[in-house]
């Protein structure tokens, strides 16, 4: 007799297993621990075999049922079940091992430690935020360039042009990866060439005028957020680094004794030394008590002191201060810093260029080395970092002098 709804969901465990008939080879088998599940008995080239089709209530009688009948007309075509299902695991597995996210989850580990660790942690987050959910799981050798294109146009849509080519050239690479390693034919990314629309290259927005400096270190200088944020933010017009290498800053390399911080250049790779003003030591040994016991960065991040603080968090304070990005963004301190120690300041260009850590050659066409003019460059931060002081306490309609 056929089972019922009722039978089945009435069912009890007995101490050994046994088994509810249904038809055509179906059957409900109870486990002494109560589990019941679905087996379908069929012979396959003279052989009795078992195939499961789940358990019960997650497959009811009437999914097991159909279940069972797509695995007679298998039989009936000539095929196996159990070895199509077999097959199809395989297979599934492998195109999971050749998946775009897992394949680019490998190019990256390869790649990382020849990169600046801020850069490797921009180029995972790219890939977790706007490529992975759309063809992280696609086999990479069906990834074709509609595809692509669809993932890049979601990023091109919030605005994000320059993002969506950085994407289309991590894509690429991640390709041109697999084809190294056997796993691609040819780039399907090669022919979005010309696809995106173009960048429009724009300057960091930066302050070069004085008396427009003046009331933004004003602004600087009585924020009132945590402390790392706040020496971050006065610390920065001080030392005209790249705003990643500010908040990556390790209290190793700096040197408050004889008032240096030495770190590797995110973008060239050689070491770069920034003369501490006494304005700049200041505020690191303001801060140092509070963040060297529990972090190696001097500007730890404030959900953990494993890591540096977010590359948002000075434009967050800078937003909340009503200072908007059209005005002024990290990189803008360096601008301000090229602008008037030369313009206002008198410096000279090549001693500028050096300290802002540009390649930069002598008259002879000798590049400088790090250690080049250094008594030079102390100077130059000295007078930088007074000349912001006068700036940042100057009256209304008063503008500081020149050095």
């Amino acid at each position: 007799m056929p089972l019922t709804d009722a039978k089945v969901r009435n069912a009890r465990p007995q101490e050994k297993p046994y088994k509810l008939y249904d038809q055509r080879g179906l059957f409900l088998l109870i486990a002494p621990e109560g589990g019941k599940l679905w087996r379908f008995r069929y012979r396959f080239d003279n052989k009795e075999k078992l195939l499961a089709l789940g358990g019960y209530p997650d497959v009811t009688l009437k999914d097991a049922r159909e279940r069972r009948d797509e695995a007679r007309k298998q039989v009936a075509a000539g095929i196996d079940p159990s070895a199509q299902r077999k097959a199809m695991k395989t297979a599934r597995v492998e195109r999971e091992a050749n998946s775009f996210e897992v394949i680019a989850r490998e190019w990256h580990q390869r790649q990382a430690p020849t990169w600046a660790p801020s850069h490797a942690v921009r180029v995972l987050s790219l890939m977790n935020r706007d490529l992975f959910p759309w063809i992280g799981g696609i086999a990479i050798e069906n990834l074709r360039p509609r595809v692509i294109l669809e993932a890049l146009e979601r990023i091109c849509a919030r605005g994000a042009v320059e993002t969506a080519h950085r994407a289309l050239t991590i894509v690429g690479q991640v390709n041109r990866f697999a084809i190294a390693s056997g796993r691609l034919e040819s780039d399907p990314a090669r022919d979005l060439r010309g696809a995106l629309p173009t960048v429009i290259d724009r300057h960091f927005p930066a302050i070069t005028k004085p008396e427009e400096l003046g009331p933004i270190l004003k602004a600087l200088w009585s924020y009132q957020g945590t402390l790392p944020v706040r020496c971050a933010l006065r610390l920065a017009p001080l030392v005209p680094v790249r705003p990643g290498e500010l908040r990556s800053a390790k209290w190793s390399d700096i040197d408050l004794a004889q008032a240096e911080w030495r770190f590797t250049l995110s973008k060239t790779k050689q070491e770069h030394i920034v003369p501490l003003s006494r304005q700049a030591l200041e505020i690191l040994l303001e801060l140092h008590p509070a963040t060297s016991p529990i972090s190696e960065y001097v500007f730890p991040s404030a959900r953990t002191p494993k890591r540096p603080m977010s590359d948002n968090a000075v434009l967050s304070a800078l937003r909340r201060m009503d200072i908007s990005r059209d005005t002024l963004v990290g990189h803008g301190f360096r601008a301000s810093f090229r602008t008037i120690a030369d313009e206002v300041l008198g410096f000279r260009v090549e001693l500028i260029e050096h300290q802002l850590g540009h390649t930069v050659k002598d008259s002879l066409g000798r590049a400088y080395n790090r250690t080049t003019h250094l008594p030079a460059r102390k100077a130059l931060l000295q007078v930088w970092a007074n000349y912001l002081d006068e700036l940042r306490t100057a009256k209304p309609n008063e503008q500081a002098g020149t050095a």
